[in-house]
């Protein structure tokens, strides 16, 4: 298998299909990646995550650089043998984790000096020690190290803070590069910045065209500015980076959200919402969202999902799910963890069915029909 190579196999509207080549081996787009946030998918096995439908899975730098540590997980032979996961893992930076988890903190051209939440110990993130730390980590998609500013801060905040990024984007660049073998197996990608934007969006991806990567995020969003907003940024943002590349919406998101993303462009995504929602006793299905803790599902007989092909749907019914939901029992989480990853990857399935047939419009009309409009009652 090559270092990285994506093919664009068929197109429907700005929506694309296809496939990245690495040596771990091959991701179908679009993609969506579970969130293995400490060398764990929560509440699944990595052969179940694997069972699921997932290509890839998304490890985080500044948790595993603070516990159990990115030296350690080196001399225990990298991620993937450390937690059992052979195929190909995106690690994230840890910008947006220093940035949103830490309380003090301290900003400057040089990276970020930050007091860990778990004791408080300090530490300081830079470009270059990104880059360091998804090295031994073993990562296969590396990104790069970025600030990440809510979209209501003043424009000339968010401008600066856009800059910063660039300047770390090459900086991250040339601290990959240097990475010796490791560099030579694995891939790079940028992240856009600006906010909501459109001018500062189109400077931050010349800037990042320019110092050229494998692939390129669209960051500073799902911060909370609402899907509308969302989408009104995703109708320029993803046409303003470099076609042959894959394009990966960070941190996203809803099943609505991951069908209108795909709509203008998106190619990869990620986010805890599916294993969070399943240990918290939410459902989705292709009728909408189910909270298993309401009291009309404690005589369902029924199924979660009549379409879907995972365990809980075929053994278990609403009822026991309810039970286990309310009882606090830990198969409860496990079983609606595995539907909920097994429903977004059959959601990506369908979509990766609908370009290729040329049909994404009339697929996305329908599924907004039956998951928007079917609702769980209160």
């Amino acid at each position: 298998m090559p270092r990285f190579a994506f093919t664009i196999d068929a197109t429907c509207g700005k929506a694309r299909t296809g496939r990245i080549a690495m040596q771990r081996g091959e991701i179908r787009t679009p993609a969506f990646m579970p969130v293995g946030t400490a060398a764990t998918v929560k509440a699944m096995k990595p052969e179940t995550v694997r069972a699921t439908g997932a290509d890839i899975i998304l490890g985080n730098t500044y948790h595993l650089m603070l516990r159990p540590g990115a030296e350690r997980v080196a001399r225990l032979g990298g991620l993937h043998a450390f937690m059992n996961w052979p195929r190909p893992i995106l690690t994230d930076s840890g910008g947006y984790q220093v940035m949103s988890l830490s309380e003090l903190r301290k900003l400057t051209e040089e990276g970020v000096e930050f007091r860990s939440h778990i004791d408080g110990s300090k530490h300081m993130l830079t470009p270059e020690r990104s880059m360091e730390i998804q090295r031994l980590l073993g990562s296969d998609i590396v990104m790069a190290f970025d600030e990440c500013p809510r979209a209501d801060r003043p424009r000339d905040e968010i401008a600066a803070s856009m800059e910063l990024s660039m300047r770390w984007a090459k900086r991250s660049r040339d601290g990959f590069d240097a990475g010796g073998a490791h560099a030579e197996g694995a891939a790079l990608f940028g992240i856009q910045q600006g906010a909501l934007d459109e001018q500062l969006r189109r400077i931050s991806a010349e800037k990042l065209t320019e110092i050229g990567f494998d692939g390129y995020a669209i960051g500073g969003l799902a911060v909370g500015e609402g899907q509308e907003a969302m989408f009104a940024t995703l109708d320029f943002a993803p046409g303003m980076l470099p076609e042959a590349a894959p394009r990966y919406l960070m941190g996203v998101g809803k099943p609505d959200d991951l069908v209108g993303a795909v709509e203008r462009g998106v190619d990869m995504f990620d986010c805890v919402l599916p294993t969070r929602s399943g240990r918290n006793g939410q459902a989705f299905t292709w009728n909408g969202p189910l909270n298993l803790r309401n009291a009309f599902h404690a005589e369902d007989t029924g199924p979660l999902d009549e379409r879907c092909r995972c365990d809980a749907c075929g053994t278990y019914s609403r009822a026991y799910l309810h039970h286990l939901v309310k009882s606090g029992e830990m198969l409860g989480a496990i079983l609606l963890t595995e539907h909920n990853l097994t429903f977004y990857q059959q959601l990506m399935q369908a979509m990766r069915d609908a370009i290729s047939q040329g049909t994404f419009a009339e697929f996305a009309a329908r599924f907004r029909g039956g998951y928007l409009e079917k609702r769980d009652r209160v």
